[in-house]
């Protein structure tokens, strides 16, 4: 006879709102095994009570096939007396004093529910917020730990009995999905015209809408995190008219598509970038673009190719498939793309309520479809990207956030480091968990730093944390750093900063859990690098204690500061001052040089040879936008990273076949050169203004310099590398988001037999410094 004996299982992760509990209950009444199981906010605990062999049959399918949303961290096994008891069963969940549960983030429609929306004869046919525990909202509707209804935005949607019965049988999928409803008793949408007047209710509200979208107009549209600004994207009037209203006239829109058929009309991809885009996740991927309207042939379809507008100048296109019900039902309606990007005003956070539509952005809508289900936690759309069939995360938010990493070994103390500047995130350490935020966003306003605030009280609510240790960014005027300087004051507590480049390569240290030495590039725009100087073209041999800037840009002239970032052109003129008089400069043949006043030319020149109003830096980020001037690109920055993407744009218009027949090899096997830890850019740009010079009658010229650029600076860091061979390299800043740079120069590195560390999940931009100033300072004791 075997052996009967009772077991407690403790498991921690990912295990709430995922279906978990349904799933311990089916493989326990298959297995005939006794006992409970209920959630807590440390996680789920699970009772079980009848064979040896039947409890580790069970313990082995929860681990090596758990529910697709779960993640389990750890699981221990405790043995207990038997117990008197007739029946599996789960219980009530169980409050307690400490968090440390995993929040799931929001995850896409199922195609079970999106079935069932399209199904006449299902009570959900047509209804916008199906959901069951396969998919849905999680992050954005928790008000508290223990994820149960009576802690989230639906607690003030009394169940019908059809979906009572629903959340009650274990047997069923909607047991216990926090949000499930229908049309009898959940939230409903309405649609608002700019006055506030009700224009529509329920269905009728999204045909009106449909019809509005068709007409041209552009609508705010509630989804899962946060408001979207909606318009038909094969409408160029409609387009143009967003960017003119936004005040936008050049950063690329977002598109959502109907479905994977229509997504590979308007970009090509990999079998990896497909599935990527399919995920669960559903983020926006950045894709090869199709032919515009402007290069398409004459007999295509205008219904059918999208808006030149959309994403203009560049060979990327950022698409999304739907990820609710009711973006399902207003795509399938108007089977057309359409743009969907944030709402909000520039670098500002996304919108979450109605209200501030109308008080923000009355003028940029025609109408808003609203729903009264409460956004409690705002969230953006994840941006991501695949390079070389490995995911890249730009923008970490809606599918992937929060991100939890779990550790061997507990946290010394609560910890929270704040971030940087732009593209604001937050992290925490506690018990044994690493918990990024989603994207908060530029920290330049008193909405984004309220959004901040609101990001913190949301995490110390969930988890009752209460941080013992602070750590922000070393720039003083970071609006994150004045507010940890004020929290220490206020409170007493421990208090670190960490420099913001090596914030960026401890990240990377952080995802793939390192503490040994590495090599870490950290290419970035500009932040703040020791004795006040402006760094982004750094070279560091770091681990946790401390780092050693070994190789850096030599440092270029920003005449006038700020107004170089916006204005380009001044660093441009800058690094030709170099080389070049005024008179010399003007008298160049350069297409970039037209136009210039020969007094602008002269007083800047002035400027700069006297060093007043200049700062020096050495940020490959600047170097980009001079090159891209230099190429006749653009003139001025419009929005952040815009030289990036116009020069890959323009490198991948030629082969490498192009690159090595057409043109003199040597004049295009451009090279930075290092002296004493110096890359040499005054060598790097008298060799590209040379060629530039000498084959600007070709057409693939500016394309072929801004190929043999880039391989330039991926040959210095493989060149770096090998001088530190041995190490495993980081590759990090928002730099590294450049798909050519990052590809080039990890083939160079893994040809020299030298080890990329990948950054998964976690942004290479500043959406993961506060993640790197966390794992700096849980080791710093």
């Amino acid at each position: 006879m075997a052996t009967t004996k009772r077991v407690r299982l403790d498991i921690t992760g990912i295990v709430q709102g995922v279906g978990f509990r349904p799933f311990v209950y089916r493989w326990a009444t298959e297995l005939d095994l006794l006992g409970l199981t209920f959630n807590h906010s440390k996680g789920v605990t699970v009772e079980l009570q009848g064979s040896d062999a039947a409890i580790s049959s069970f313990v082995e399918a929860l681990t090596q096939t758990p529910p697709p949303l779960a993640r389990i961290d750890s699981l221990s096994q405790t043995e207990l007396p038997l117990e008197e008891c007739d029946r599996f069963e789960i219980v009530h969940s169980q409050a307690d004093a400490k968090a440390v549960v995993a929040v799931s983030s929001d995850k896409s429609s199922c195609q079970e529910c999106l079935d069932e929306i399209m199904d006449p004869g299902n009570r959900h046919y047509q209804y916008p917020f199906t959901n069951c525990t396969n998919c849905g909202p999680r992050y954005t509707l928790i008000r508290a730990l223990p994820y149960d209804r009576p802690n989230t935005a639906m607690a003030e949607f009394a169940m019908c009995d059809a979906c009572a019965a629903a959340y009650q049988n274990p047997l069923d999928r909607r047991y216990h999905a926090q949000p499930v409803s229908c049309p009898d008793c959940g939230p409903q949408l309405s649609l608002l015209a700019q006055d506030k007047r009700l224009l529509g209710e329920r269905n009728a509200a999204l045909d009106l809408a449909v019809e509005l979208l068709a007409q041209g107009k552009t609508l705010a549209i509630k989804g899962l995190g946060g408001f979207h600004l909606v318009c038909d994207a094969t409408n160029d009037k409609a387009v143009m008219q967003l960017r003119s209203r936004k005040q936008r006239p050049a950063k690329p829109f977002a598109v959502m598509c109907t479905s994977l058929d229509m997504a590979k009309t308007l970009a090509s991809g990999s079998d990896a970038e497909w599935q990527l885009l399919q995920s669960a996740e559903r983020p926006i991927t950045l894709l090869q673009k199709a032919l515009s309207k402007e290069e398409s042939s004459s007999d295509a379809n205008d219904s059918d190719t999208l808006s030149p507008a959309v994403a203009p100048g560049i060979d990327r296109l950022g698409l999304f498939l739907p990820y609710t019900p009711l973006h399902q039902l207003l795509l399938s309606r108007l089977n057309r793309p359409l743009v969907a990007t944030s709402a909000n005003r520039s670098g500002e956070p996304i919108i979450t309520h109605a209200e501030q539509i109308f008080e923000r952005l009355g003028e940029v809508v025609d109408a808003v479809l609203d729903h009264n289900r409460e956004i409690l936690n705002g969230c953006d759309d994840s941006v991501v990207q695949m390079v070389d069939d490995k995911l890249q995360v730009i923008r970490l938010a809606r599918g992937y956030a929060p991100l939890t990493l779990a550790l061997p070994e507990e946290v010394p103390q609560e910890t929270l480091a704040v971030g940087a500047q732009q593209k604001n995130s937050i992290a925490f350490g506690f018990d044994r968990n690493l918990v990024l935020s989603s994207h908060i966003g530029d920290l330049f306003s008193l909405e984004a730093e309220q959004y901040f605030i609101d990001t913190l009280a949301t995490f110390k609510r969930l988890y009752q944390f209460s941080p013992k240790h602070l750590v922000s960014d070393k720039h003083p005027d970071y609006a994150s750093t004045i507010w940890a300087q004020q929290q220490k004051q206020a409170l007493g507590i421990a208090y670190t900063q960490v420099q913001h480049h090596y914030a960026h390569i401890l990240s990377v240290m952080a995802v793939n859990q390192t503490t040994d030495k590495v090599l870490g590039f950290s290419f970035d725009g500009t932040g703040l690098g020791d004795e006040r100087q402006l760094w982004g073209g750094e070279a560091m041999l770091a681990d946790i204690s401390d780092f050693k800037r070994v190789a850096h840009l030599s440092p270029m002239a920003l005449i006038g500061g700020e107004q170089a970032i916006k204005n380009p052109r001044r660093i441009m003129l800058a690094l030709l001052f170099q080389r070049y008089s005024p008179d010399e400069i003007k008298a160049l043949p350069l297409a970039a040089i037209e136009g210039l006043p020969a007094s602008l030319i002269g007083n800047l020149h002035t400027l700069w040879q006297k060093g007043v109003a200049t700062q020096m830096t050495s940020s490959i980020g600047r170097l980009f936008d001079a090159t891209a001037c230099l190429l006749g690109l653009m003139q001025t920055t419009q929005f952040e990273g815009q030289a990036g993407m116009l020069i890959e744009a323009k490198a991948n218009e030629v082969s490498e076949a192009q690159l090595a027949s057409e043109l003199a090899a040597s004049d295009l096997a451009f090279s930075l050169g290092e002296i004493d830890g110096v890359w040499q850019l005054d060598a790097l740009w008298a060799q590209m203004v040379d060629a530039l010079l000498k084959w600007q009658h070709k057409p693939e010229a500016s394309s072929l310099i801004a190929r043999g650029f880039m391989n330039a600076l991926a040959q210095a860091v493989t060149d770096c590398a090998v001088k530190h061979c041995g190490l495993d390299v980081a590759l990090c800043g928002g730099v590294f988001q450049n798909r050519y740079l990052l590809s080039e120069t990890r083939k160079r590195l893994e040809m020299a037999k030298i080890k990329v560390l990948d950054s998964h999940q976690v942004p290479v931009n500043d959406g993961g410094i506060a993640l790197g100033q966390l794992w700096y300072a849980i080791h710093k004791h």
